[in-house]
């Protein structure tokens, strides 16, 4: 095995290489999703254009060439994982469909009123929510595990939440955002002591972690290629095989049948009884060469080089003035969850976007764990074996930047560009006019630029007072909390007052406010708000969730004053 070469590995993912909002490209936000190699990309088109056939079904040649393909990664994965034979494979879209697929097929046959499902505060909504509708279909109870101070489940009170009752335990083997191992083996024992089955959420693990199914003595493990470089809308459900012929399929037609009459149906053999439809081929055949490419970089040499990042970046983050972690101590993968103090999440995010920074803000799909730890939402940076520690430092930079003067970088960043720039301190907010916004943009030729001026705008919007921050005046579909008041003036004038928890929501507040305040409902209504967003080049900028965010408090307006 040759020594892992961080610059060969890198220079096989080819996005790596391209830049956002004219920056070099530094993906942080690798608990997601990771990046795929070229290999895996060549797989895909390779596929359709040489072997594009239904497996399984037909009699010639294309579909004989598709079902060896896409059989043998079956074998592949079975043996990457080492499960004892490929019947305990299982092709699904990803962790959350194999969730569902256990909660159904096992979970609304098998369980029983005040039976108890066991899960933690640190799992994903995927392995929550199939168990909560499981647990009202048949009456069932969760009880949930509590965590350490460094984000584990706490092995010392196991015993206290796994009991007689308990009929599964389902746990991340890895939390997507405090990055820690949970003690599995602890959990499986205890778990085997009540009989209850176990289920692993692998998600976080399996681009990590050499995973052993047989070792580890799980019922069931899930996880999905794209956290591992390879395609999206593939995952692996492993289960073991006397649990999964005992367990009626989830879905039903096409490969997962034997014979069909109306009189009865019988079902497939494993694995194909819960395959049912035509399958991702494409994506089945791409997973197999992600394996092989992992396997041939080999992982040991990525484990290393990702226990050297996951080190240093812990240092480099921990010299952050006002960056405070999530939890305790050094994460056992690169996934680093922490706040900065006086900033909201999704202005830092937003911050390092303009800059060419992917990180993730907000709950991280992790709601219950954030109440655990009283907390609204945190930054997460997470990394693979193709980042560098040179993106580590550049990162690091920006955000001793963002925290070093929290009251006045904003002024110091916008001060840097005011020879190109109108000035808002001359602007008070009130007086904003659209014109003055398209001029304002106008000469702000970059995103870094644009996105500066948007915080100076949120920065100088005036807040409104808690009494006013009620449920009615809450704004639904915004990423961020945010509250539109909206009162309509004597003279049939429509007033309005925005404000948000973070200053990028606040900054687009003003810049619609420019449009609609003062305004009649019909100059309201005639207000052409997506070629002005167009103008401003704010839409291609932001990400979906901002985006919708935009939309959902121009949707508030406009109820407002029909």
């Amino acid at each position: 095995m040759e020594k892992f070469s961080f610059t060969s590995f890198r220079q096989q993912f080819p996005i790596l290489a391209s830049k956002v909002n004219g920056k070099p490209l530094i993906y942080f936000d690798n608990a997601a999703t990771t990046q795929k190699p070229s290999c895996v990309i060549d797989s895909h088109k390779n596929y359709y254009q040489s072997n594009n056939a239904n497996v399984h079904r037909s009699s010639h040649a294309l579909s004989a060439r598709a079902t060896v393909a896409y059989e043998s990664v079956r074998e592949k994965a079975q043996k990457f994982i080492n499960a004892k034979t490929s019947k305990e494979i299982i092709w699904t879209k990803g962790c959350t469909e194999s969730i569902n697929l256990i909660a159904q097929s096992w979970g609304r046959t098998r369980l029983q009123p005040n039976d108890e499902i066991v899960l933690s505060y640190s799992e994903h909504h995927a392995n929550i929510v199939p168990w909560q509708i499981v647990a009202k279909q048949t009456g069932a109870k969760i009880k949930v595990l509590p965590l350490t101070q460094t984000g584990e489940i706490d092995v010392t009170q196991l015993e206290g939440i796994i009991s007689e009752r308990s009929k599964i335990v389902c746990f991340g083997h890895i939390s997507n955002v405090v990055g820690r191992i949970n003690p599995i083996e602890e959990i499986i024992r205890v778990a085997n002591k009540y009989q209850a089955l176990t289920l692993v959420d692998g998600a976080q693990a399996i681009a990590h972690v050499n995973i052993d199914v047989s070792a580890l003595g799980c019922d069931f493990y899930v996880f999905s290629a794209h956290k591992m470089y390879g395609p999206t809308g593939v995952g692996v459900l492993y289960g073991k095989q006397e649990l999964l012929e005992d367990i009626p399929p989830y879905q039903a037609g096409g490969e997962m049948i034997k014979a069909v009459s109306f009189e009865q149906t019988t079902f497939n053999d494993l694995p194909y009884k819960f395959e049912a439809g035509t399958p991702n081929i494409a994506g089945v055949v791409a997973l197999g060469v992600a394996i092989s490419f992992i396997e041939k970089q080999g992982y040991r040499g990525i484990l290393e080089y990702e226990r050297q990042l996951t080190q240093y970046c812990f240092e480099q983050l921990s010299s952050v003035q006002g960056l405070n972690f999530i939890v305790d101590e050094v994460p056992d993968i690169p996934v680093f969850s922490f706040t900065l103090t006086g900033q909201h999440n999704h202005d830092v995010a937003t911050a390092l976007d303009s800059v060419g920074i992917a990180v993730r803000s907000g709950h991280h799909c992790a709601m219950p764990l954030m109440q655990y730890l009283n907390i609204d939402g945190c930054i997460r940076l997470s990394l693979s074996a193709y980042n560098s520690f040179q993106e580590i430092d550049f990162t690091v930079q920006q955000l001793r930047s963002l925290s070093e003067s929290i009251s006045n970088v904003i002024d110091d960043l916008s001060a840097s560009k005011s020879d190109d720039m109108i000035s808002v301190n001359a602007l008070a907010n009130s007086n904003l006019a659209v014109d003055d916004i398209l001029a304002m943009f106008a000469k702000a030729k970059s995103w870094d630029s644009k996105h500066r001026e948007i915080m100076m705008l949120g920065k100088k919007q005036l807040r409104l007072p808690d009494e006013d921050k009620t449920e009615l005046s809450l704004i639904s579909g915004c990423e961020s909390q945010a509250w539109l008041l909206c009162y309509q003036e004597a003279d049939g004038l429509f007033r309005f007052k925005g404000d948000s928890d973070a200053k990028v929501i606040r900054g687009l507040f003003a810049i619609i406010l420019a449009a609609v305040d003062n305004k009649t409902a019909a100059q309201i209504s005639a207000f052409d708000m997506d070629g002005y967003f167009a103008k401003l080049g704010l839409l291609q900028h932001l990400s979906p969730s901002r985006g919708n965010g935009l939309r959902a408090i121009v949707q508030k307006i406009q109820h407002s004053v029909e």
